[in-house]
């Protein structure tokens, strides 16, 4: 537990960042202001359709008593809306980070100059902003699945699928926002994922931490900039660590 509250200090870290740097940060917040007004929209138009959609997938339920056709349609739509919760918050971050490539490559390198590290030559550009998008939203579809497929668990399902869902896209918000300052020390994707295992509670704190954030209203729009300061904070850590270094002790 003191690993995992440790990973989400580190977001906390990022959020310091607002009185260090504000106009930087401050631009951090206009991509992630247009992408999650469009996602907004989104989860309104399904909040709407939901009851109807509901019914269309559960025409079977029609002749079954009122109360068990309620009770399982009312389980497929939490397990509707968990699913899209889950897609929006890893096609948001994709999208985000993908449109706001400048501005958030401005907040890690900030922060990295800050620490020391003046001299990093990242080629984290556009394409491998989009690579890392495409992959990132696939394996936010695997992860939606998932719950959709726990939330139809009776009676707690719907916790069940929740929980699991914050756990597992807070892994995959993580591994994505650490990569720019990663990748710009020349660690290629399997040296990331062996970084992560290496301190998976830490990670984990960070990434549950930002995605508990982006639930609240307008929360993930106001954490973005601090997302990828404080993601620059753990990756520095992680390195720390593997290399026995002062995060390690």
């Amino acid at each position: 537990m003191r690993e995992f509250a440790r990973g989400m200090a580190m977001l906390g870290g990022g959020f310091a960042y607002w009185p260090k740097r504000p106009g930087l940060m401050a631009l951090g917040l206009l991509p992630a202001a247009v992408v999650g007004a469009v996602f907004l929209a989104g989860l309104i138009t399904l909040g709407a359709f939901l009851p109807g959609l509901t019914e269309s997938v559960t025409p079977f339920a029609d002749a079954w008593p009122a109360l068990w056709a309620t009770v399982i349609r009312i389980t497929i739509g939490t397990a509707m809306v968990g699913a899209a919760l889950v897609l929006v918050a890893v096609s948001f971050t994709a999208l985000t980070l993908l449109i706001g490539e400048p501005f958030y490559d401005r907040i890690w390198r900030a922060v990295e100059g800050d620490l020391g590290s003046h001299d990093l030559d990242s080629d984290y550009g556009f394409s491998q902003s989009l690579r890392d998008g495409i992959v990132l939203v696939a394996r936010g579809v695997g992860v939606a699945v998932l719950g959709v497929l726990i939330g139809l668990i009776p009676v707690v399902g719907g916790v069940l699928s929740t929980v699991v869902g914050v756990m597992l896209t807070g892994a995959l918000l993580a591994d994505e926002l650490t990569s720019r300052a990663l990748t710009a020390r020349g660690i290629a994707p399997a040296g990331r994922r062996r970084l992560i295992r290496q301190s998976r509670a830490r990670v984990l704190g960070f990434g549950v931490a930002t995605q508990l954030c982006f639930l609240v209203p307008l929360g993930a729009v106001a954490t973005m900039p601090a997302a990828v300061a404080g993601a620059t904070l753990l990756a520095r850590s992680l390195l720390d660590t593997a290399d026995g270094g002062p995060a390690s002790r």
